[in-house]
């Protein structure tokens, strides 16, 4: 917590702790959908995500299987851009906080 004077005698006090805001603490969900074909949704893990083969299957099996997958846990930045981008491909995208 820091306090910031903003004229004399004033103080307004901001919630900045910069370790929050680094901490790899937001889940990247992707959920089944019925448009999507699984080669599409692998395609886009390895595009987006960086993927190899292997592992953009694995979680296309998990959203096609259970319904969702947690493809990604990073700092809030990171997974809104994550999330912007997967949405921008079509895919139903959503974050949460990591617990």
């Amino acid at each position: 917590m820091s306090k910031t004077v903003t004229a004399p005698g004033t103080v307004i006090e901001e919630k900045t702790d910069l370790r929050e805001a680094f901490e790899k603490g937001w889940n990247v969900i992707v959920w089944n959908d019925h448009v999507n074909l699984m080669n599409y949704v692998t395609f886009v893990f390895q595009r987006v995500l960086g993927f190899n083969q292997a592992k953009a299957r694995k979680h296309m099996l998990e959203v096609h299987q259970k319904g969702k997958s947690c493809v990604a846990t990073e700092t809030r930045e990171r997974a809104e851009l994550h999330w912007q981008q997967l949405q921008q491909f079509g895919l139903r995208t959503t974050l949460e906080k990591a617990e």
